[in-house]
């Protein structure tokens, strides 16, 4: 469950190491964002020498939580971390590789770019 002001880390190599959230997109009063929801960031930390800066505001697709989300099945995923992946406006990664493992609902939400470029999919 991801609310604004939580940083999380970013899992492509578009730049930015770390993000803030500032805003849930979807219904104007959400407090909470899952996995595979869009959020507005701000960037906290990012590598020099690429094309997004610091303090810069972004959009990004959350692709994991710690707190674990329950499939149909039965299965349990729990990850250590909050990550996202920085996307522009139609939803494309901005970055050309997606570090780490990510769920298989992003690609029942039309996010089957950053679903392909990942290396593992539970």
């Amino acid at each position: 469950m991801i609310q604004p002001q939580i940083h999380l880390n970013v899992a492509d190599n578009s730049g930015a190491r770390e993000l803030m959230c500032i805003r849930i997109i979807g219904a104007s009063n959400r407090r909470y964002a899952h996995i595979g929801d869009v959020i507005v960031a701000v960037i906290k930390e990012a590598v020099p020498n690429m094309p997004l800066e610091r303090s810069e505001i972004v959009r990004a697709v959350i692709v994991r939580t710690c707190k674990e989300l329950k499939h149909d099945n039965g299965m349990i995923i729990l990850y250590d971390d909050n990550a996202a992946v920085v996307i522009d406006q139609e939803g494309n990664p901005k970055g050309t590789r997606i570090f780490g493992a990510i769920t298989r609902e992003l690609r029942e939400l039309n996010f089957t770019k950053i679903v392909s470029l990942a290396p593992e999919v539970l």
